[in-house]
């Protein structure tokens, strides 16, 4: 059987130390995560306008973390000064992708900006800035019993390993939280009327993917999907 092809858009980056100028790159723990799994990551070209064409010969979809989404797409008028990396393509583009995976049902996973990308288009906010943030921070997670987080990580507690400053201001209706942090941070949500399979989770399970059967479960998970 051939692997489930996973679409996984590249993010830009000013720079890198292996190439000369600009380059588009991906993490290399979040590839080799889906590879493990059984999936073949493509590393996608996020031009804008998305084309929804493009994921034609796509089985799963994988939405990355990033740079900071500009508070204009969740309603914000004001920019907090700990904004970085905002590039309204890559907006633009992720906004756009988000909203094909909902509407056709393609199976995804959301990490991270992912997550927070997925909360905006179907109409929920974020803080831009958390006092304090969850930067660098490895801190348990309660997963509510009997979500498909639950089972998919055969747990009701899990070890995250974090790295953002942003997070879920308010929920988008359309879905409902799966685990939250100690100090009351949603940090996982599924939606509410699935029309195929779909987790996000806030913090980066590719971090320990590699030696945390838990954390590996959610790209397992995602290639099954993929395949079936």
């Amino acid at each position: 059987m051939p692997r489930p092809l996973i679409a996984l858009p590249a993010r830009f980056s000013a720079s890198a130390s292996a190439l000369r100028y600009r380059a588009e790159v991906a993490a290399r723990a979040l590839v080799e995560a889906v590879f493990r799994a059984g999936g073949e990551p493509f590393v996608m070209h996020p031009a804008a306008p998305f084309d929804p064409s493009r994921l034609e010969r796509c089985d799963g979809v994988l939405l990355p973390g990033g740079g900071d989404l500009h508070p204009r797409h969740y309603g914000a008028a004001d920019e907090h000064e700990a904004l970085y990396d905002v590039d309204e393509e890559q907006d633009e583009f992720d906004l756009a992708l988000a909203s094909h995976v909902l509407e056709t049902g393609i199976p995804a996973l959301a990490v991270c900006r992912g997550f927070q990308v997925v909360n905006a288009v179907l109409g929920g906010t974020l803080d831009q800035h958390m006092e304090p943030d969850h930067r660098h921070k490895a801190h348990p997670v309660a997963v509510t019993p009997g979500t498909l987080l639950a089972k998919t990580l055969d747990a009701e507690e899990t070890v995250a390993s974090c790295y953002h400053h942003q997070a879920v201001a308010t929920l988008a209706p359309a879905l409902k939280p799966t685990a939250h942090a100690a100090d009351g941070t949603v940090e996982a949500a599924e939606l509410a009327d699935p029309r195929g399979w779909f987790l996000a989770v806030q913090w980066h399970p590719e971090d320990t993917a590699a030696t945390d059967r838990a954390q590996q479960a959610l790209f397992r998970a995602l290639i099954q999907a993929a395949a079936a």
